[in-house]
């Protein structure tokens, strides 16, 4: 006697046996084109172009898949010219071993490995192989790390969020030096209100002594941080600041890789990691510095001066950690007509994800080399001198 339940197991493995084929044979179309591309993509070549103060790498395949990368804050041609040497080390590898290729870089040279020009061209050429990996999988970069954490990302300066900047001092200040001071960061809240964020970048440019000074003039909770509040090399000098201070300190923004961030996380020093991507060694560095963070309840508030190239390749990092206060973002570093990115910033200082494949933004090539055929004048000159004509940190 037939019931609906006898009707069902008898129809039950034909229905498979019509449904499976396709359903195998869809998989199989997808695992093909996936395993073809991914396996016998190779690198072939790099270009490198100075744009102004920044260099811009162009990392070309086989297959016609291209990743874009931006260097900051070097010598334009100098780290040009470093890049196209590393190329050697890229050549004909496969652009999707990102991590292989990273370490392949980072220890052939074993007198630069951990040095600004390393690190820093590194993290151009980093962003780039990114930047394939998301076009050759369809997908924005920070689905391949893991999915977004967050819905968007919070940047500064904006109408809730501002810095105030601190220009060299000299060894200890007085009374109307610490007025200067207070008086700044008293105006800067009443531009964001009381439920703003303030944040303090002393630029190393403020000695130990001046810095402990200003911050007793003020409340904790005045800001939000103290930015690079001494110059990088002697921990000593960060621990006896920290033993003063009781405003939290954001660290890291001259460090070049986990190895520089871990003594501020043991020695308990930094209350937020303020690294920047192009300076550490590219999104690949800024992951793990942000997951050593985690270990340490350190949350990551990123530093950029790059144009909207290197700053989506920070956003995507941003958008994919848990621990995560807010990033820094200037539109006008980028000269108009350059990018077009698939993220916007909204009115309350939140920038949306990412939208399209690898690093969510394109290049203007004509546009590019027309900038780079005027160069900027370098700015270290007018930096860092005391009134007696000494030299300053900055």
């Amino acid at each position: 006697m037939w019931n609906r339940r006898n009707l069902l197991t008898a129809l039950a493995p034909a229905a498979a046996s019509f449904a499976l084929p396709h359903s195998v044979a869809a998989a199989d179309k997808v695992v093909a084109s996936v395993a073809d591309r991914t396996s016998s993509i190779r690198i072939t070549k790099l270009t490198a172009t100075p744009m102004q103060r920044k260099v811009y790498l162009k990392i070309e395949t086989n297959h016609g898949v291209t990743g874009w990368g931006e260097i900051d804050q070097l010598e334009p041609y100098v780290a040009a010219l470093l890049a196209k040497s590393l190329f050697e080390l890229l050549d004909g590898e496969n652009p999707t071993r990102i991590e292989f290729l990273w370490q392949k870089i980072y220890r052939s040279h074993r007198d630069m490995r951990g040095g600004p020009f390393m690190t820093h061209t590194l993290a151009g050429i980093d962003m780039a192989l990114w930047d394939i990996a998301g076009k050759l999988w369809g997908v924005p970069m920070y689905r391949l790390l893991g999915g977004p954490t967050r819905d968007k990302v919070r940047v500064y300066p904006s109408a809730t969020a501002t810095k105030v900047g601190a220009g060299s001092e000299e060894f200890s200040g007085t009374p109307a030096d610490m007025e200067r001071h207070v008086r700044n960061i008293a105006n800067a809240r009443k531009q964001v209100g009381p439920a703003g964020m303030v944040m303090l970048d002393a630029h190393c440019a403020l000695p130990p002594p001046f810095l402990i000074q200003l911050a007793g003039a003020i409340q904790p909770y005045d800001v939000t941080y103290i930015e690079e509040p001494a110059v990088p090399g002697n921990i000593e000098v960060f621990k006896r600041i920290k033993q003063h201070v009781k405003i939290p300190l954001a660290i890291g923004e001259q460090a070049r890789t986990i190895w520089d961030v871990i003594p501020y996380l043991q020695e308990r020093i930094g209350d937020f990691l303020q690294v920047d991507m192009a300076h550490t060694g590219g999104p690949s560095q800024l992951l793990k510095i942000a997951m050593l963070g985690e270990a340490y309840h350190v949350p990551i508030a990123p530093h950029s001066v790059t144009t909207d190239l290197g700053m989506s390749a920070s956003l995507h990092v941003s958008a994919s950690v848990p621990l995560f206060l807010i990033h820094e973002y200037y539109p006008s570093i980028t000269p108009k007509d350059l990018i077009r990115k698939s993220w916007e910033v909204d009115k309350d200082g939140y920038a949306s994800l990412p939208t399209t494949p690898g690093l969510g933004c394109e290049v203007n090539e004509a546009r590019l080399e027309e900038i780079s055929r005027t160069p900027a004048k370098p700015e270290w000159p007018t930096r860092g001198r005391l009134k007696d004509g000494s030299i300053a940190d900055y």
